[in-house]
C-alpha cells in the first residue's frame, strides 16, 4: 500500500483516471479537489504505483476526525482488479474500520466486497444505489433565462443557510449533517435563488467528490423553474473550473429525472453506489 503525496504523481493520476470514465468519476472528482487546494484534506491510497489496480481516496489520517461522522469520513474507490481492491480494503492501514464511514463508487463489486470484508470486521453495511448522470458537454446545457421577481437574486449559498439545507436534505436533519453542509458551502461552488430577505428559495451545491447534490426548492416556490435555473447555473460553473458536472438521482424521483432530462443530462449505464459502514458497537446510538 502506498500513499500518494507527490504533487506530480497526483497530477499524473488525474490524467490517468480520465481514461477510465465513467467508472472512475467519483475518484476523479476527489483527486481534482486534492490537486486544487484540497479543502477537505483528502489523500490517495493505491496498491502500487504507477500500475495501480485499486485506489481509495480517504480523509488524511493526521486530521482529527469524529468517528460518528460518516458525512466527512467519506471514501471514493476505483479498481481495475476486484481482488486487489478487496486486499486494499482489508488493510487496516488503508481504512479505519473503527469508525462509521462511507464508500462511494460506480462499480458493482464495491457493495459485494464491503459485505464480505465487513462481516469479518464486525461492521454493519447499508447500501443504496442511484442513477448516475453527467453533463459532459457544457454547450449542451440549456440557456436558462427567467423573468424573476426583481426582489429575487441569483447568488452563492452562505454558511448561515446550512441549517435550512440540513433540515430539507434527505440525509440531513442532525448536527453533523449541518456542519458538513456548512463546510461544503465554504469550500465548493454553490448556487441559490435568494428571496428579498436573503432567504434561499432554491439551491444546489457541490460535494467533496465534485458532485452536484441537494438540488432543492422550497415547496411554496416550486413550478417556477428555479431548480432548473440553479442546477444549470452550477453545472456551467463547474465546467468553467474544469470539473465534471456530475450528479445522481433515485430511480423513483421522477421530478428530478424530468429536470435532468430537460438539462440534456447523460444518464450513465453504471449505477452510483453509496455504502455506509457502521461498527456493531455504534448501532444502538440514537444519532443513527
Amino acid at each position: 500500500m502506498l500513499v500518494l503525496n507527490c504533487s506530480m504523481k497526483l497530477q499524473m493520476l488525474e490524467k490517468m483516471l480520465r481514461l477510465s470514465f465513467p467508472e472512475s468519476l467519483k475518484v476523479y472528482g476527489a483527486v481534482m479537489n486534492i490537486n486544487r487546494g484540497n479543502p477537505f484534506r483528502k489523500e490517495v491510497v493505491v496498491d502500487s504505483w504507477p500500475d495501480f489496480k485499486a485506489l481509495i481516496t480517504r480523509p488524511q489520517k493526521e486530521n482529527e476526525m469524529d468517528d460518528l461522522d460518516h458525512y466527512t469520513n467519506a471514501h471514493a474507490v476505483f479498481y481495475k482488479e476486484l481482488q486487489a481492491y478487496q486486499e486494499l480494503l482489508e488493510n487496516t492501514n488503508a481504512i479505519n474500520w473503527g469508525q462509521i464511514f462511507q464508500i462511494q463508487g460506480l462499480q458493482d463489486g464495491i457493495c459485494e466486497i464491503s459485505r464480505t470484508v465487513a462481516l469479518s470486521k464486525q461492521v454493519d453495511v447499508k447500501t443504496s444505489s442511484f442513477q448516475m448522470v453527467i453533463h459532459s458537454d457544457p454547450d449542451m446545457l440549456p440557456d436558462v433565462r427567467l423573468q424573476m421577481d426583481p426582489k429575487l437574486t441569483l447568488a452563492y449559498l452562505d454558511i448561515s443557510h446550512a441549517s435550512l439545507l440540513s433540515k430539507t436534505w434527505s440525509r440531513g436533519g442532525n448536527p453533523r449533517s449541518q456542519k458538513y453542509l456548512a463546510n461544503l458551502i465554504c469550500s465548493f461552488p454553490s448556487v441559490c435563488v435568494l428571496g428579498d430577505k436573503g432567504y434561499p428559495l432554491s439551491w444546489s451545491l457541490t460535494d467533496q467528490f465534485a458532485t452536484m447534490i441537494h438540488v432543492y426548492t422550497l415547496p411554496e416556490h416550486r413550478r417556477k423553474g428555479y431548480s432548473r435555473l440553479v442546477a444549470t447555473t452550477l453545472a456551467k460553473k463547474l465546467h468553467s473550473h474544469g470539473f465534471p458536472a456530475q450528479g445522481n438521482v433515485l430511480e423513483t424521483n421522477i421530478p428530478s429525472i424530468t429536470l435532468l432530462k430537460s438539462m440534456n443530462a447523460q444518464f450513465l449505464p453504471c449505477p452510483f453506489f453509496r455504502v455506509i459502514h457502521t461498527p456493531f458497537r455504534f448501532l444502538a446510538k440514537s444519532h443513527l
